[in-house]
């Protein structure tokens, strides 16, 4: 396989979706796999070596009930492609399955199902580090905000040292991707007139704003349009939280509400849960304020349920 053919292979990953629900179960999973790799470990690996690094990449990353379904993408990868990218090993009776009648939990483990790369593919990605990582980080181009790669990297084992396969990796898959509208952070930031709509942040260096960004409602990977009305103004610090499901803002009052899975020991997060309950700033015109549709696909795809209550302290 050639480099192209081995990205062209991960990029034709389909994703589960039921309505306009967001899965990235497979992403995660080849991302696991990808780090298995990169550590030398067996190209093979059962069910119960990676159920818990899978489910605690749902619940740090997927939405709230991702978790419950990290059976799935062990079992659905291997028909992408026809087996081009994931292979099964197990007992007849389990793997001679039809591909929807999905094997549950326990019966991937009782009967010890294994799942990894093909031989040719674990073999081309073991000797050459650099495809490995462009593969990588096309699967987080494609999946993931900007604002999660690093994490997500970090949470699945794998060491994506900056290098030329970065933009070579970027070069490559913008020919493929949906291509995003250069103009949407200034149309954003104009209507918040560049101010965080949570906090109010709007340093600025000289004449140009510092810190302050256009973050996606709906995410870009997930198909969501390069339009204002999709768009929030925020910090930096608040982009990363509002894309970690930290918070989310109410499709109806457009109140910030924060998780309950927002925790911290020290002052951090009395200041962060001040906005709690409160309004966002709003735009400067009405037609511009964010789309009910948006913020209902956040709350429901990004946000980590249960929310805090209003009246708790």
């Amino acid at each position: 396989m050639t480099d192209e053919q081995v990205l062209a292979a991960f990029a034709g990953m389909r994703r589960a979706r039921r309505g306009d629900e967001y899965a990235p179960h497979k992403p995660l999973l080849a991302l696991l796999a990808l780090a298995r790799v990169q550590r030398g470990e067996q190209r093979l690996a059962e069910f119960a070596q990676i159920e818990q690094p899978l489910k605690d990449l749902l619940t740090e990353f997927g939405p709230s009930s991702a978790p419950g379904s990290r059976h799935y993408p062990f079992w659905h990868l291997a028909t992408d492609g026809q087996g081009a990218i994931w292979q099964l090993h197990g007992p007849a009776e389990i793997l001679g399955r039809p591909p929807a009648a999905t094997p549950n939990l326990s019966e991937l483990k009782r009967h010890h199902v294994a799942g990894g790369f093909p031989p040719d593919l674990y073999r081309r990605l073991a000797d050459d580090p650099r495809l490995l990582r462009r593969v990588a980080r096309s699967i987080l181009d494609s999946s993931f905000p900007e604002t999660l790669h690093e994490d997500i990297a970090q949470a699945a084992g794998l060491d994506l040292a900056d290098d030329l396969a970065m933009e070579q990796s970027r070069a490559t898959y913008t020919t493929t991707r949906r291509r995003r509208d250069p103009a949407f952070r200034d149309r954003v930031l104009l209507a918040y007139q560049y101010r965080c709509c949570v906090c109010g942040f709007d340093l600025r260096v000289g004449h140009l704003p510092a810190g302050v960004e256009a973050a996606h409602i709906k995410w870009h990977t997930a198909g969501g349009p390069d339009v204002t009305p999709n768009g929030l103004a925020l910090c930096s610090l608040h982009h990363k939280l509002f894309d970690l499901g930290a918070f989310t803002v109410e499709p109806g009052e457009l109140r910030v509400v924060f998780s309950q899975r927002a925790i911290s020991s020290g002052s951090e997060l009395h200041n962060a849960l001040a906005h709690h309950g409160a309004p966002v700033r709003r735009p400067q015109s009405a037609d511009q304020s964010p789309a009910r549709e948006f913020l209902a696909w956040n709350m429901d795809n990004v946000f980590k349920r249960p929310y805090r209550d209003f009246s708790a302290p």
